[in-house]
């Protein structure tokens, strides 16, 4: 059984900077991709970044290039969103998904992942 658990949420200023975990346990090979999705109160869930198990390639929404990196540990089996330059509107519950057979740019669709975490609070406020 596939299990995702996210960790590294918090209150953070604008401008700050903040490390989300997510370890994963019980992905059979055919599970190729994991994907960060983020979902404002009141809004639809936003694809923000995916990481290619089998060769860390690596794709970005718009919204955060340049200032969010997603990086994998495969000793560990934890990957990991590094989010900085933070902006209220970065505000949102942060998940991590599991998919198989899929690009990276298929994060734009988030219900293509199948394996999804229970999330983490990100807040960004003075």
């Amino acid at each position: 059984q596939v299990q995702l658990v996210e960790s590294g949420g918090g209150l953070v200023q604008p401008g700050g900077s903040l490390r989300l975990s997510c370890a994963a346990s019980g992905l059979t090979s055919d599970y190729g991709a994991i994907g960060w999705i983020r979902q404002a109160p009141g809004g639809k869930r936003e694809g923000v970044s995916s990481i290619s198990i089998t060769d860390h390639s690596t794709y970005y929404a718009d919204s955060v290039k340049g200032r969010f990196t997603i990086s994998r540990d495969d000793a560990k089996n934890t990957t990991y969103l590094h989010l900085s330059s933070l902006k209220p509107e970065d505000t949102a519950v942060y998940y991590c998904a599991a998919g198989k057979n899929l690009i990276m740019s298929s994060i734009r669709t988030p219900r293509l992942y199948d394996c999804w975490g229970q999330g983490t609070q990100v807040t960004v406020s003075s």
